[in-house]
């Protein structure tokens, strides 16, 4: 990359970068080892797309399963074949691994590589006015990191045993001893190496965009003045890097388990009839490492659509953000307490109830940043002038359902509660409303708004609305009954609920409803993916700034341009949420416009 000698040097004299030039570059050096944030962002995105499919077609084929247990199907031959799906019939090991890849695939490397590497490195920059991130080298790495890892992971689908298929947590003992079960072999060898993998990307992502955002803020972009989607995105890092490094532990110690013969998570282990050598470990540690990443994570993958969402609905209601500053310290309050919540999953390993009640406690007072968030985005839509695009309305059902998924968290954040719908699907249901599905809408909502800024096209809005209707329907219509199934006690990772007379009947209505609507689900995202790429080619061409917004992302050009903007960095004089500010013609007043005699910058 040589547009400019040092493209992180900020240059506020106002002097034209004479370097700052198109250049002629190959297709491997533009498509492929770019350093260019704008085009990584594009990588990350278009690399989860491609992981959300794998992971959604996956559901699709065990939820078939699920309402239809012994049934044969074309869909669930066509892509399992002989092997694993023998007549049509999915397997019960080939089930176990789909459950498995499908969390593993969704949690890591959709919503949190793909939704936190696609909008870090494509906002941060161009919103804080910088040419690009801190270290270019260190953000291409960072993508092919990830990248690797998601074909590590999706080449444990085709090896001999089968990928791992010990749960997405991948507990000891079974993902420690490759005699265990089919799934515990090389495939599960295979998902830990990816998860290396994956987070050695993630914290070198994560300290780049650190760094930028202190470092590199234009003239005038205090703190105060960030946009709260880069107030997110810091966050998100700054908990990445304290909370990853502790599974790249739990991990490490798990693959020494399994091929040097330690025993950090193993004792006293009989596998038929034989006694192991193994003595003195606990699985419990592994529960205890495992989870103080695990819970943070969940807020490392709702923080980036908080942001989302705040950035979209308050440029879409045409109103200033209500609480700027509420919504900032609710954002750090939300990042500390996320480290103090982990053993919460672990009410059920005899944890002594004092201490539970403890963790009941830190996980119900976490509600409390979340609810002034969501009041906040209540407020900032009250009586605005508000434009329904769909970026807009996939925000407005993130804060939905996150609200109806934080409700059933009351539930299984009380010890005594959680002692009954541990392992149900009122687990399931509630994590994918409270995360997935949220996570899912703000990323939606991102990409819709952001997509003029990524290639210079509008989507077609119709197909959007369709999208978003549709697909809020389905995630309703799958997770709500979901929370009845997991109340009647309905195990999860089962394969075949008629073998237990208690859960048939009603019970499995509900679970041919869930499915009939997961298929819905899964048949409209092709109106999306549709919608994507034909608009990337053939989409409207976008004006330079689309929605009317203040931030600074708008004011660079829209074609490819190392450096992001032609001239000096811009100046940045106000917060970035003046909409409909009294006395000025327009509703909307960028954050390069100085401030008027006796104007306030609200953001201070």
């Amino acid at each position: 990359m040589s547009a400019v000698a040092t493209p992180q040097a900020a240059d506020h004299s106002g002097h034209a970068h004479a370097g700052l030039h198109h250049h002629q570059e190959s297709f491997i050096s533009k498509y492929i080892f770019s350093r260019d944030h704008k085009m990584i962002s594009k990588q990350f995105l278009i690399t989860a797309i491609v992981m959300a499919w794998v992971a959604m077609i996956m559901s699709i084929i065990f939820r078939l399963q699920i309402a239809y247990p012994g049934e044969s199907f074309a869909f669930t031959h066509f892509f399992l074949g002989d092997k694993w799906a023998p007549n049509g019939v999915l397997s019960p090991s080939m089930f176990l691994g789909l459950v498995t890849i499908h969390g593993t695939i969704m949690l890591f490397f959709v919503l949190t590589g793909g939704l936190s590497g696609t909008f870090s490195n494509l906002l941060i920059p161009l919103q804080i006015g910088a040419r690009d991130m801190a270290s270019g080298f260190i953000n291409m790495l960072s993508f092919w990191f990830f990248f690797a890892a998601s074909v590590m992971m999706l080449s444990s689908l085709f090896v001999e045993s089968g990928p791992a298929n010990g749960g997405w947590t991948v507990y000891p003992p079974l993902s420690v001893l490759p005699e265990a079960i089919p799934g515990s072999g090389m495939g599960m060898t295979l998902w830990l190496f990816s998860m290396v993998l994956f987070i050695a990307g993630s914290l070198m992502g994560s300290l780049n965009y650190i760094v930028t955002i202190l470092n590199l803020r234009t003239k005038g972009m205090k703190m105060t003045r960030l946009p709260l989607t880069v107030w997110a995105l810091l966050l998100t890092a700054i908990v990445g890097v304290l909370a990853f490094p502790v599974l790249v532990s739990a991990v490490v110690l798990l693959i020494m388990d399994r091929m040097m013969g330690t025993s950090f998570y193993l004792s006293e282990i009989h596998i038929a009839g034989e006694a192991l050598d193994n003595m003195g470990g606990s699985p419990i540690l592994y529960q205890h490492l495992f989870w103080f990443l695990g819970h943070p994570e969940v807020y490392i993958v709702i923080l980036p659509a908080f942001g989302i969402s705040s950035e979209v609905i308050s440029t879409m209601s045409r109103k200033p953000i209500f609480g700027y500053r509420a919504m900032i310290g609710s954002l750090m309050a939300i990042s500390f307490m996320s480290f103090l919540v982990w053993a919460h999953h672990m009410f059920i390993t005899g944890m002594n109830p004092f201490l539970g009640a403890i963790f009941s406690f830190t996980t119900i007072l976490i509600a409390v940043p979340s609810a002034i968030k969501v009041f906040n985005y209540i407020t900032t839509l009250w009586r605005g002038n508000i434009v329904f695009s769909p970026a807009m309305l996939f925000s407005i059902a993130m804060v939905s359902t996150f609200i109806a998924g934080g409700l059933t968290g009351i539930i299984v954040a009380n010890s005594a509660l959680d002692i009954q719908v541990h392992d149900t699907y009122f687990v399931v249901a509630h994590f994918h409303m409270v995360m997935g599905v949220s996570a899912i809408f703000a990323m939606m909502a991102g990409v819709y708004h952001w997509f003029p800024r990524l290639y210079g096209r509008m989507m077609n809005n119709r197909l959007g609305y369709v999208h978003f209707w549709v697909t809020l329907i389905a995630a309703y219509g799958v997770f709500i009954p979901m929370h009845y199934v997991g109340l009647a006690g309905g195990p999860r990772r089962y394969y075949d609920y008629t073998e237990f007379p208690m859960f048939q009947g009603h019970f499995m209505d509900l679970n041919v409803m869930i499915t009939l609507f997961a298929c819905l689900g899964g048949v409209v995202q092709l109106v999306f993916t549709y919608n994507f790429f034909h608009s990337i080619w053939r989409g409207q061409k976008a004006v330079q700034n689309p929605w009317r917004s203040n931030t600074l992302e708008w004011t660079a050009p829209v074609e490819r341009l190392h450096g992001n903007w032609p001239g000096p960095l811009p100046t940045v004089h106000r917060w970035p949420y003046d909409y409909s500010k009294p006395g000025k013609p327009e509703d909307f007043v960028p954050q390069t416009v100085p401030l008027e005699a006796g104007e306030e910058d609200e953001g201070h």
